[in-house]
């Protein structure tokens, strides 16, 4: 079980706001993302090992529906699960290349969040977690949440676009000014998790071999500006 304690991370990443709701096409450098704000990073989930060959930068975006995430994660080799079936939620999605998003909106209920996941080749998996559950993980819910990627060889980049429906997380609407609470991720590479490459946004500082990322008092603000 992740800690439940207050919140230890100072990082906070401004969302601006688009004009218009757009359809995601995993173009990461389109017009809409272009006064968006970016964080970046290459670092391990602990805040120690830097991996510069898996650089990830995130743009996010809003409008009243809609919470915007766009990531450009740079690659050596891309690790994916061989079906290209996007149709459906992929269970194990984590065991391959994936970004996530983890998003508090109501951040004074520390222990729920929604999770979010795309892989490279653009299967995903969303789910509702809530750590004072016993059972923690509905995979039966739903959010509707819109995605695309794309894939440049030359350049040994992959993006991703998501667009996720603010009513699903049980709001009912991003309002200027808001604070909720977020973390980037990222895995990547082959071979077993003493291999691959587990990054964050804002550290987790777990010591849990078997969950590095379920830590929600790391979770960092996104303030919708």
């Amino acid at each position: 079980m992740a800690s439940l304690e207050p919140y230890t991370s100072e990082l906070v990443v401004h969302a601006h706001r688009l004009r218009d709701d757009l359809v995601p096409d995993g173009d990461f450098d389109k017009e809409a993302w272009r006064g968006a704000t970016q964080v970046s990073f290459d670092h391990d989930w602990l805040g120690r090992i830097r991996y510069p060959e898996a650089a990830t930068c995130v743009r996010v975006a809003w409008t009243p529906a809609y919470l915007y995430a766009c990531f450009r994660c740079a690659y050596v080799v891309l690790n994916v699960h061989e079906e290209e079936n996007t149709v459906e939620e992929k269970v194990g999605l984590w065991d391959r290349d994936v970004v996530e998003v983890f998003v508090n909106p109501v951040p004074v209920r520390i222990h729920h969040y929604y999770e979010f996941e795309v892989a490279p080749n653009n299967q995903w998996i969303d789910i509702d977690v809530d750590l004072k559950r016993d059972s923690p993980w509905d995979w039966s819910w739903r959010s509707g949440f819109a995605h695309a990627t794309r894939i440049d060889t030359k350049r040994k980049l992959w993006t991703c676009e998501m667009r996720i429906p603010v009513l699903s997380m049980r709001r009912a609407a991003i309002r200027p000014g808001d604070e909720w609470r977020i973390n980037f991720y990222r895995i990547d590479g082959p071979g077993d998790d003493t291999r691959r490459r587990f990054l964050c946004w804002s550290p987790t500082l777990s010591t849990r071999e078997s969950d590095f990322f379920h830590v929600p008092s790391r979770f960092g603000t996104i303030r919708f500006v």
